[in-house]
């Protein structure tokens, strides 16, 4: 990968500034790997998922926070391309390069107004924000008197139009993803700059807009847990990269080298095992759910669920393999600066995240698999 050293170097200091250091950014910027999801017609690359995945997780082997940030942001110009038209010149008419944060998580309330909605609330965990001119994110619409209703609204937003708590983010791990509060106070976002989340998660915005793609016909419960896992991928195999160049010519105190310890030696090769299953997995499903989907074969609510759980185990296999090592990689790795370290934080805090929470999602594709039909929240991300 180009520029790999320069962002496996740069990591360090977007850990102690808690976000991207400047020159990341721009490399990820210049790189195009947020324009893969984009149209072609704004100068996008409507890649192949796949081709987003490995990427993804390439940049996350150099710097966890890195991978992280293009794995979540770039899956925002997917969503955006089902967005009014007038929404998508807004944002990418002058700057086909612009990156919107997020998250969907509906923590604000948007009150239906004349030509719009009146949006306040306040979001956690936007990855990657300092370096973002917009962003998308979820919001339960209101009645009269601002009480949320089941409704639930995407909605894109310029920066002049919310605030950055910068500091919000002080975390155990991913401290480079710069994933600080949004804060929202009496916005108005016209009508044109939403979208019904129902219709992003039931699979059916591409009709409304008009795009039959295949990257825009693609499950959404697959494209967007995809960056975020193959993110922690990434980083585990990052450290299993870091471990082993440093155990080469390690001697153990006890005086024997590494290359003679049997049971270090079977260590790192059901790790490595292990982490290259996990990406086999998340991988074959992602080309599976194409090829169904290039056909135009629908893929049924059992499929989906049960790609999920493979997403959530794949991510959860490759944490624990990674451990096996990390815990045998002797006292000078557990430096707190040390790249070790910070593979190992970043994937541990990674793995909190709500997508690869296995509980709802096995319960569902279970039920799934032996003919139930799950129902309400039991659909959730599915």
């Amino acid at each position: 990968m180009e520029h790999a050293e320069e962002i496996r170097a740069a990591a360090a200091e977007g850990e102690a500034l808690m976000r991207l250091p400047d020159t990341t950014a721009k490399t990820l910027r210049d790189s195009g790997i947020v324009r893969m999801f984009q149209p072609k017609e704004y100068g996008g690359l409507e890649a192949h998922p796949r081709e987003a995945a490995e990427t993804t997780m390439e940049l996350a082997k150099l710097d966890g926070a890195a991978g992280w940030v293009a794995g979540i942001v770039g899956v925002h110009p997917w969503e955006l391309a089902f967005f009014d038209r007038k929404a998508q010149d807004e944002i990418w008419g002058e700057d086909p390069d612009m990156w919107m944060a997020s998250p969907y998580a509906p923590m604000g309330v948007a009150v239906p107004v004349d030509g719009g909605y009146l949006l306040n609330g306040r979001w956690s965990f936007s990855s990657g924000t300092d370096h973002c001119g917009w962003v998308m994110i979820g919001a339960a619409v209101g009645d009269k008197d601002g009480n949320r209703t089941n409704e639930v609204l995407h909605v894109v937003l310029p920066r002049s139009d919310y605030e950055i708590d910068a500091d919000s983010w002080d975390m155990l791990g991913l401290r480079g993803t710069g994933s600080k509060d949004l804060i929202v106070k009496d916005a108005f976002v016209p009508t044109h700059r939403t979208l019904s989340a129902d219709l992003v998660l039931g699979g059916d915005a591409w009709r409304q807009a008009g795009r039959d793609e295949t990257l825009y016909r693609f499950p959404f419960s697959c494209l967007f847990p995809l960056g975020i896992t193959s993110a922690i991928i990434g980083m585990t195999e990052g450290l299993l990269a870091c471990y082993v160049a440093a155990q080469k010519e390690r001697v153990q105190v006890t005086g024997v080298p590494i290359k003679e310890d049997p049971y270090v030696l079977f260590a790192i090769s059901d790790a490595a095992a292990e982490i290259a299953a996990s990406r086999a997995a998340l991988l074959e499903t992602v080309d599976r759910f194409w090829d169904k989907t290039e056909r135009r074969v629908e893929v049924t609510f059992e499929e989906r669920a049960a790609g999920r759980r493979t997403q959530i185990a794949a991510g959860w296999r490759a944490v624990r393999a990674m451990d096996e090592v990390f815990t045998r990689s002797g006292g000078a790795a557990m430096k707190a600066d040390g790249v070790i370290g910070r593979f190992w934080r970043d994937a541990h805090v990674g793995l909190t995240h709500a997508i690869q929470v296995p509980g709802i999602t096995y319960h569902s594709a279970a039920l799934a698999q032996l003919g139930g039909e799950p129902e309400g929240i039991y659909r959730s991300m599915i």
